[in-house]
């Protein structure tokens, strides 16, 4: 055990033996199944966070009673670091998955981190993975931090205390192949007032009833209505969603319900630099139905730290899918795919500071 002076203080840090990361088949990585050597740590209690450090990744010994497993004080985030093409590992864009990890906490009365804590503890544990950045341009390290109450009290108030831990898997690309998704009628993910906006664990298990009859039916996941009216399009799956109609490229518009994905900010970027239309705006699965019956609908994508852009071939609707026309005429979302892909390894100059070296 030893400890570093990071920027904000001591860090306590137990490294493990030896690495695990021979055990893992670097050619063929499976998302979200090979865990990192090591973990971050930070606790909260009585007003403040203590104890940063970075230990074994293992089994954590909880009580059944913690609040977070009976009353869902319990949020995440995702976002990934990479080896760029000079042997470098960096991150892209931690500084707003960090401010949109403390959005997600003040929705459920949970103490905001600071940033530069969080971003020593997350830098520290990037160093001493580092080997675990797999070098490739269809490889990345997706980082999870996860924060949850651990009060161990039987009553409904919020907790009192917290545990922040950041683990790390190495990841290769989520969705192999062009996705299909279906309409979701019975179900709706969020809600005006709610939880849509936040990155809250019980957003992720209320969508699973409704993905597994999607899968049932043949589709890779939903493709979730608001709840009022149960027509205007919000999201898909983990992923928001975007729509190019007569060369012009539309994406819901931030209600409350939906999560302001970093992935989704980054293409309206790129798009608006690029001089493509681009709205955030209501947008009806009807108009998306009578745009595919006019001939119009040209391309439909979905995006997120997970599975970047994600192309979109089908949509099923009504019992009937509206069948996207051949990949090979698709002009946009590969541009955005590949305009991603070369600022986070450095192919290109990164202008708008989206990249987060690891010293």
């Amino acid at each position: 055990m030893s400890i570093i002076e990071s920027k904000t203080g001591k860090v306590i840090v137990e490294r493990v033996s030896e690495s695990r990361i021979k055990e893992v088949d670097t050619k063929n990585v499976s998302f979200g199944k090979h865990f990192s050597d090591h973990i971050a740590c930070i606790d909260y209690a009585e007003g403040a966070w203590h104890r940063p450090r970075i230990q074994p990744y293992g089994y954590i010994p909880t009580s059944p009673a913690i609040s977070a497993i009976h009353y869902g004080q319990a949020i995440f985030e995702g976002m990934k670091a990479y080896r760029n093409k000079d042997g470098k590992v960096v991150l892209f864009r931690p500084l707003d998955n960090h401010k949109r990890l403390n959005i997600s906490a003040s929705r459920l009365c949970m103490p905001e981190i600071p940033q530069d804590l969080f971003m020593d503890m997350l830098v520290e544990l990037m160093k001493i993975d580092n080997e675990w950045v797999l070098p490739g341009e269809q490889n990345s390290l997706y980082i999870r931090p996860v924060y949850f109450a651990t009060d161990e009290f039987i009553g409904v108030r919020e907790s009192l205390t917290y545990r922040l831990i950041i683990l790390t898997c190495p990841v290769s690309i989520y969705y192999t192949d062009p996705i299909k998704v279906m309409v979701a009628n019975n179900f709706v993910r969020a809600y005006q007032g709610g939880v849509g906006f936040a990155k809250v664990a019980g957003n992720y298990a209320n969508s699973l009833l409704a993905t597994r009859e999607a899968k049932a039916l043949g589709y890779t996941n939903v493709l979730w209505m608001d709840a009022e009216t149960r027509k205007n399009i919000e999201e898909s799956g983990t992923m928001n969603v975007f729509f190019v109609i007569d060369g012009k490229v539309v994406t819901p518009r931030l209600t409350g319900t939906i999560l302001a994905g970093i992935t989704r900010d980054s293409v309206i970027t790129l798009l608006k630099d690029a001089n493509i239309p681009v709205e955030e705006r209501d947008i009806s699965i009807d108009e998306i139905a009578q745009t595919y019956k006019d001939g119009k609908l040209q391309e439909v994508f979905g995006t997120g730290t997970a599975v970047g852009i994600a192309p979109i071939i089908a949509i099923g609707h009504e019992g009937k899918d509206m069948n996207l026309p051949p990949m090979d005429s698709w002009k946009i979302a590969p541009t955005l795919m590949k305009q991603l892909k070369d600022i986070r390894f450095g192919n290109i100059p990164d202008k708008f500071s989206w990249i987060y070296p690891v010293e």
